[in-house]
C-alpha cells in the first residue's frame, strides 16, 4: 500500500488529550485532522481542521467522519469494535477492529495472554456470585474484582479482603460482567511503549517506571533503572503482544515487576499512552509522531532518548482554590508545561502534565513532587 504523505487527512475517534497531542504533531508534519467527539470544544477539536459532533458509538457520525479522511485512528480503546468493523469497509482503521475486540474486554484480553503464553496475575471469571465464590476459593484473598469493560484509572474495580462479603462487593459493580485477579505484591510498575509499523517493524522506547496515586498515574521516569537482561525480557513481552495482535501504531504494555524479578502483564493499551508523554520532549521521535508514521505507512522514527526525564501529571485537584501558580513551572528551564485545554477541572481528572528534563532522574523525581506543592501556593 502507498504511504499516506503530508496533505492526507487523519480521522481521530475521541477528542481527549491523546488526540490533541497527536493532532498538534500531525499538523506540524503537514497532515489534516478531523475528530469525532460529543463536544465541539473537546481538547482535540481545538487544534483540528474539522469536527464531527457525536457519540463514539454513533455509527452514522463515525461513517460521516470516515468519508472525509484517509485513515482513522483512536484516542481511546473504548470505541466499540463493531463500529470499527463497519468503518473498515470505508477507510483503513489503525488499530483495527480485531485489536479492539481482544483488548477492550478484560476476559478476552486475559484469554489472549494465556493463549500466547505470557505471564499475568492468576485470574478467573466472576460474572455472578457463584463464579466469584469459586474464583476466591482458588485464588485466595485479598483479590481484586474488575469490570470486564470500560474500567480505567481504578474505576470499575473493588478489593475483596478477608472479612469482606463477596456478594456485597460484587453488587458494587451493578451487574457488570467482571473478572477477579489475585492481589499481586509487586515491587514497581513499568511500561514498555513501542510502535509497530505496517511492515511489522518495531521501535521501542526506553522503559518507563510509573508511580500511581489513588489509581491515577502520578509520575513516570525514563529510562527506568534496570538491568540489561530485565530490559530485554520486558521488551520481548511487549513485542510478542504487538506481533500477536498484528497491531499498527503505538502501544503500551504495562508490567508488574515482582521481588524475584518476574514480570507480569497488567494491561495493554493499543494507543499512545500517558506513560509515554516523556517522549514528547525527551526522545528523538515522540510517541505521537511515531503513531502518525505507523498509521500512515511511513518508516518509523528513532525512539532513542536524548535526555533522562520525569513526567508528572497535573490532576484537577490542583485547581481547588483557583488556577495553579504557573510561574513556578515557567521559571524553570528544565520544565515543560503541557495543558490539555479542558474547561472544567475536577478531582482525579487529568488536566495536563509537566515534563522535567534531567539525566539525574532521582533528582527530577524529587523536583517533580516539590513542584506540585509549589503549584498550590497562590502567592
Amino acid at each position: 500500500m502507498k504511504p499516506l504523505v503530508p496533505g492526507a487527512t487523519i480521522g481521530v475517534l475521541g477528542g481527549g488529550q491523546l488526540g490533541r497531542m497527536l493532532a498538534v504533531t500531525a499538523r506540524q508534519m503537514g497532515y489534516r485532522i478531523v475528530v469525532l467527539d460529543p463536544s465541539s470544544r473537546c481538547p482535540t477539536a481545538q487544534v483540528s481542521d474539522g469536527v464531527v459532533v457525536g457519540a463514539l458509538d454513533d455509527v452514522d457520525c463515525a461513517k460521516h467522519l470516515a468519508r472525509q479522511v484517509d485513515v482513522i485512528t483512536l484516542d481511546t480503546e473504548h470505541v466499540p469494535a463493531e463500529l470499527l468493523a463497519e468503518l473498515e469497509t470505508i477507510v483503513p482503521v489503525r488499530p483495527g477492529a480485531a485489536v479492539l475486540r481482544t483488548i477492550q474486554d478484560r476476559l478476552v484480553q486475559k484469554q489472549f495472554l494465556d493463549r500466547i503464553g505470557l505471564p499475568q496475575a492468576a485470574w478467573a471469571p466472576a460474572g455472578n456470585a457463584g463464579e466469584l465464590d469459586a474464583a476466591l476459593a482458588r485464588l485466595g484473598r485479598p483479590a481484586i474484582l474488575k469490570v470486564r469493560r470500560a474500567g480505567y484509572d481504578g474505576k470499575g474495580q473493588v478489593r475483596i479482603d478477608e472479612t469482606d462479603d463477596a456478594a456485597t462487593q460484587l453488587a458494587k459493580l451493578r451487574g457488570e460482567p467482571a473478572v477477579v485477579e489475585e492481589l499481586v505484591r509487586y515491587v514497581r510498575e513499568i511500561s514498555v511503549v513501542l510502535a509497530r509499523g505496517l511492515d511489522g517493524s518495531h521501535r521501542i522506547y526506553p522503559i518507563a517506571e510509573n508511580v500511581h496515586r489513588r489509581h491515577v498515574l502520578h509520575t513516570t521516569r525514563a529510562p527506568a533503572p534496570m538491568s540489561e537482561p530485565q530490559r530485554a525480557r520486558a521488551e520481548a513481552i511487549a513485542v510478542t503482544v504487538a506481533d500477536s495482535l498484528a497491531h499498527v501504531g503505538v502501544m503500551a504494555v504495562e508490567l508488574f515487576e515482582l521481588a524475584d524479578a518476574r514480570l507480569l502483564v497488567n494491561e495493554i493499551a493499543p494507543r499512545t499512552h500517558n506513560s509515554g508523554h516523556y517522549t514528547y520532549g525527551a526522545c528523538a521521535t515522540s510517541q505521537f509522531e511515531q503513531h502518525v508514521r505507523a498509521i500512515c505507512g511511513l518508516p518509523l522514527g528513532d525512539p532513542r532518548a536524548t535526555t533522562g526525564a520525569v513526567m508528572i501529571n497535573l490532576i484537577g485537584d490542583l485547581w481547588a482554590a483557583g488556577s495553579p501558580a504557573w510561574h513556578h513551572v515557567l521559571s524553570r528551564p528544565d520544565a515543560h508545561l503541557h495543558l490539555y485545554g479542558k474547561d472544567m477541572p475536577a478531582p482525579g481528572r487529568k488536566m495536563g502534565h509537566v515534563l522535567l528534563l534531567d539525566d539525574d532522574t532521582d533528582r527530577a523525581l524529587a523536583g517533580a513532587d516539590a513542584l506540585i506543592a509549589q503549584l498550590t501556593l497562590r502567592a
